[in-house]
C-alpha cells in the first residue's frame, strides 16, 4: 500500500476518517491555550480538516500555515474559514516544503506516514524550524506493526529518533487525551538543538 496522495484523498472522499475527532483534542487546545506570541510562525504538517488550525485562528494566531497532500481537508478548511489567505493552506509534499517556522504542531502526522520515513520526518522538522524552533503535539504509545495507519511506537524509540536533534522538553502520558485515545498518547514538546 502506497501512502501517498491519492491514498489519502481516497480516505477523504470516502469519508474513511476515523482519526478525525471533529474537534481540536484536549491536549493541543490545552498547550495553544499557554502560548502567548500571537505572532510566532506556525505549521500544522498532515493538517487534515485542521481544528487546532481553526482554533489557533480564533485565539489570533494569524501567521498559522497548513499543509496537506490531499485537497479535500484544505478545501474544507477553506469552506470553514473562507476569509483565510488561501496562501497559508499549503498543497504539497511535507518533505518537499521549504519555509521555517517557530513553533510545528504535531497531530497525528506522524503516526501516518509509513515509519520507513521517520528517519527523514525527524530530519525534516529540524530543518523547518527557526534556530530554537520547537515541535509540539502527541506521539502514539502503542506497540509498532505493519499494519497501519496509523503506525505506533514508545517513548524509548521517540527519544533515540529525536534527541541527536532536539531537547526533549517534555514526553510523557497525556493524562487530557479523548477517551478514544487515553493512555495511548504522548504529548511532547521538543526544541531544536
Amino acid at each position: 500500500m502506497k501512502l501517498n496522495s491519492e491514498y489519502w484523498e481516497n480516505r477523504y472522499q470516502n469519508l474513511q476518517t476515523g482519526w478525525d475527532a471533529g474537534q481540536i483534542t484536549t491536549p493541543i487546545k490545552a498547550y495553544i491555550d499557554q502560548l502567548e506570541d500571537k505572532n510566532i510562525k506556525i505549521l500544522i504538517p498532515g493538517c487534515g480538516n485542521s481544528y487546532e488550525f481553526e482554533y489557533l485562528i480564533q485565539k489570533g494566531f494569524q501567521n498559522t500555515h497548513v499543509l496537506d497532500y490531499a485537497e479535500t481537508p484544505l478545501e474544507n478548511l477553506k469552506k470553514r474559514i473562507p476569509n483565510y489567505p488561501k496562501d497559508q493552506l499549503i498543497l504539497g509534499d511535507f518533505f518537499d516544503h521549504h519555509e521555517t517556522y517557530d513553533l510545528i504542531i504535531e497531530q497525528t502526522f506522524f503516526c501516518a506516514l509509513d515509519p520507513e520515513l521517520r528517519k527523514n520526518y525527524a530530519q525534516k522538522m529540524y530543518s523547518l524550524l527557526k534556530p530554537k524552533g520547537k515541535i509540539a503535539g502527541l506521539l502514539f504509545q502503542f506497540p509498532l506493526t505493519e499494519s497501519g495507519p496509523p503506525f505506533g511506537g514508545s517513548k524509548e524509540s521517540y527519544i533515540e529518533l529525536f534527541s541527536p536533534l532536539f531537547q526533549i522538553r517534555k514526553l510523557e502520558t497525556a493524562y487530557n487525551s479523548i477517551k478514544p485515545r487515553q493512555e495511548n498518547e504522548l504529548f511532547f514538546i521538543f526544541t531544536k538543538k
